[in-house]
């Protein structure tokens, strides 16, 4: 919209003003992160190609996420592992994980082993999911 050779001059330092304010925020947003369409790693600290959907089923009055059927395999908390994924599923099943599953057994997923792991009772209570988790994992979520 114009009014005119007299309001010229404004309308385009306007402008200017406008677009120099917008691209000063578009570079901060992108220095910071913020405003960006990035998907959040499912742990801290690492980032994730993939979240995988898990395949529950039952058995014997265990649960199953369709990843990995063992009971002594201890996930990795810095790369994706099968035992990663279907602690996390189950965890997850449970209600104690509310994050992506993306198979590396950071943090978070440490966190809700934790309480899984204090719910079980008998079993020690250091976040990994091993010989003497697993079952108990498996029959909570089964429960």
């Amino acid at each position: 919209m114009s009014f005119g050779p007299a309001t010229q001059h404004l309308e385009e330092e306007l402008t200017m003003r406008i677009n120099k304010r917008l691209a000063a925020a578009f570079a901060t947003a992108a220095v910071l992160g913020g405003g960006l369409a990035v998907a959040p790693a499912a742990e801290a600290g690492t980032q994730s190609a993939q979240t995988y959907t898990c395949h529950y089923s039952a058995s014997g009055g265990y649960e199953y996420a369709g990843y990995y059927s063992g009971n002594t395999v201890v996930p990795s908390a810095s790369s994706v592992t099968n035992a990663g994924i279907e602690a996390q599923c189950l965890l997850k099943w449970i209600g104690y994980y509310r994050y992506s599953v993306d198979g590396i057994f950071g943090a978070h997923s440490q966190a809700a082993m934790k309480l899984a792991q204090e719910t079980m009772g008998g079993v020690t209570v250091d976040g990994l999911p091993g010989p003497q988790s697993w079952r108990g994992l498996r029959y909570l979520a089964a429960g």
